[in-house]
């Protein structure tokens, strides 16, 4: 049985370099090449892709919004490409139902076993990226904590924080309040660019 796939790329000689390797495989189809996010995601909520594959930087939160949208819908996988990663996307797709990540300088066949891999249900993350997903150097702040920060740097409010965390409101607080004392900030704002000067998020 074919695996259909939807590419996603928003550089042409990228997109078309990729769709060209993928059409050599037989077992490949690639049923789209698209350059935005929003084809990306209209694609696949009318055409159910088995496998959507994803370039990105590594750094483009909406990038990994239409992710996670895509990875939602029935019959629908998320393979993410990535040029360079920071440790909090990493981790954000770790976390989610992103089915897998492979740097872009991997090998043909390396992305080929991916696929196929994520195709049949299981999840593929580069052990290095595995690594960046749960190492913090000298963080002194909880995975949790980070989620909470991580959140918090997007803007997203108190209530918003607790709802997509599955939190109270209260024991947000208490997570900021918290991390506020660990990293001697002078408040949340200033928590948070502690955080990022150091890289954690």
């Amino acid at each position: 049985m074919g695996i259909d796939v939807l590419v996603f790329d928003d550089l042409h000689l990228s997109r078309s370099a990729l769709t060209a390797l993928l059409e050599q495989r037989d077992e490949i189809r690639v049923a789209a090449s698209v350059d935005s996010n929003l084809a990306a995601l209209e694609f696949a909520e009318l055409h159910r892709p088995d496998v959507a594959i994803i370039s990105f930087e590594g750094r483009d939160n909406e990038t990994i919004e239409i992710a996670e949208k895509i990875a939602s819908l029935p019959h629908c996988r998320t393979l993410l490409l990535a040029t360079a990663c920071t440790r909090s996307v990493v981790r954000r797709a770790f976390t989610g139902d992103i089915a897998g990540m492979v740097r872009r300088s991997a090998s043909p066949r390396r992305l080929f076993e991916a696929i196929h891999l994520v195709h049949q249900g299981e999840r593929v993350f580069d052990p290095e990226l595995t690594v960046a997903a749960v190492a913090n150097g000298d963080c002194p702040l909880t995975t949790r904590q980070l989620a909470v920060l991580e959140h918090l740097s997007r803007g997203d409010t108190v209530v918003e924080i607790a709802g997509q965390l599955c939190l109270s409101e209260g024991t947000v607080r208490n997570y900021l309040s918290s991390m506020v004392t660990k990293l001697g900030a002078r408040n949340r704002i200033d928590a948070l660019r502690i955080a990022r000067d150091a890289h954690w998020i």
